[in-house]
């Protein structure tokens, strides 16, 4: 385990809870999440291409180390059938100190 890692988490949302799923399955499998947790039935409005749209989606909230932020944006990028998917790397205040250990653990062997 390196000194100072820590844990972040990847919010993105895809456009159906099957893809998520998928896509959430090749992340733990490649050791690039810890855990990956799939929300359904999210519905967005925003903006594309100057007109207002409505899209039904899933949330995704990938659990990981902050060294492997890019890795896991590729990552969704490669899986993701979106051209420009919301892709947002957060930092929690504090994470417990043993589901700290179990993410450090689950992400050392991470195929990059």
């Amino acid at each position: 385990m390196k000194a100072m890692e820590r844990a972040v988490l990847v919010y993105t949302t895809w456009p159906t809870t099957a893809e998520a799923e998928a896509a959430g399955r090749t992340l733990v499998e490649r050791r690039l999440a810890a855990c990956v947790n799939i929300l359904p039935g999210m519905i967005s409005h925003y903006r594309w291409e100057g007109e207002v749209e409505r899209a039904e989606e899933a949330v995704m909230i990938v659990k990981t180390r902050a060294s492997l932020a890019d890795a896991v944006s590729a990552a969704v990028k490669e899986l993701h059938r979106y051209t420009t998917p919301a892709i947002l790397v957060i930092s929690p205040e504090s994470v417990e100190g043993a589901y700290l250990g179990w993410l450090l653990a689950e992400t050392e062997h991470a195929d990059k």
